[in-house]
């Protein structure tokens, strides 16, 4: 009859154990769980209307890298033809899945001819960079707009 005893005080501390082991591997997973479903399959990873807004203000520029799952657009040099001797190459980061104005990066870079067949480095009016910010928002907005009345 002692070792029945023996057997079930014991068979309490032999439950614990894996109870406390399903209980913490359940608590693991939770967060990927909620991050799969929060992206639907073949969704792009930054907000759609910035995305195509950036494309679509850029497009008279060559396109050198455009990643949507990560939300960077590079452009290669483009040369204006009414003024040959200096070319322009910009940078979009998309910072936000949500359409705001701070969820958007944007760089340009400059060079001039040196004369002698190279490029140099100049540097670009800070408002450039806030003009093209400012052409990709407004196209973003009218992309939704456009949306919400279809």
């Amino acid at each position: 009859m002692s070792s029945n005893r023996a057997w079930l005080s014991q068979a309490p501390r032999t439950l614990i154990v894996p109870i406390c082991l399903l209980a913490l591997a359940a608590c693991g997973g939770k967060a990927s769980h909620q991050l799969a479903r929060a992206a639907p399959a073949g969704a792009i990873g930054v907000n759609s209307y910035l995305w195509r807004a950036t494309l679509d203000t850029l497009a008279f520029m060559p396109l050198q890298s455009a990643d949507p799952y990560g939300g960077v657009v590079i452009t290669d040099w483009y040369i204006n033809p009414e003024k040959p001797g200096e070319r322009f190459k910009a940078t979009v980061y998309i910072l936000d899945s949500r359409l705001r104005a701070d969820g958007l990066t944007v760089t340009v870079f400059k060079q001039v001819s040196d004369g002698a067949g190279g490029w140099v480095a100049a540097p670009t009016a800070d408002q450039t960079s806030t003009d093209i910010e400012n052409a990709i928002l407004t196209r973003a907005r009218q992309l939704r707009l456009s949306n919400l009345r279809s």
